[in-house]
């Protein structure tokens, strides 16, 4: 079953904790210094904020399915529509490792199908990153580096997801 995906950054990730809690009517399923992350059933969401963007509002959409299979059923149907696909296997990002594939819309956002594996205890997957001072490569994860039309692929080279 698919889960809709919302990404949005912040500026005070506490108070937008209280109003994201009171507007789901329930805390947080994950909370970390930068980052939290609602999972709720109605309607079925996985919904993230995070101070780690160059802007806030909306970073990326996407869809969670609950196998690789599912992902790759999205990947054939985006294939026909002739979408370019940016894969990203066995990758941290968020607090979670997965397998996922982005795409990027007429409009220009940042479109995300992703399977979850594993939740982990870092941000993103380059363990140096924990140690790193430069917050313009920290906040590259969580979205994409470059979306420029529906049909080119996503540089992967510094962001995660």
């Amino acid at each position: 079953m698919k889960r809709f995906h919302v990404h949005v950054a912040v500026k005070d990730l506490e108070s937008n904790i209280r109003f994201y809690s009171a507007l789901f009517g329930a805390e947080p399923t994950v909370t970390k210094t930068d980052y939290a992350k609602w999972m709720v059933d109605d309607p079925r969401i996985n919904f993230a904020i995070s101070e780690r963007g160059a802007r806030t509002g909306v970073n990326h959409l996407g869809l969670q399915v609950d196998s690789d299979e599912e992902l790759e059923q999205l990947r054939v149907q985006a294939q026909h529509a002739d979408l370019a696909a940016a894969a990203e296997k066995n990758v941290s990002c968020c607090y979670a490792r997965g397998n996922k594939y982005w795409y990027t819309d007429p409009q220009g956002v940042a479109w995300e199908t992703y399977h979850t594996l594993e939740e982990v205890e870092f941000f993103r997957s380059d363990a140096d990153e924990r140690e790193r001072s430069d917050t313009a490569a920290a906040s590259s994860c969580c979205g994409p580096s470059t979306a420029t039309s529906a049909h080119s692929e996503r540089r992967t080279d510094s962001a995660c997801c």
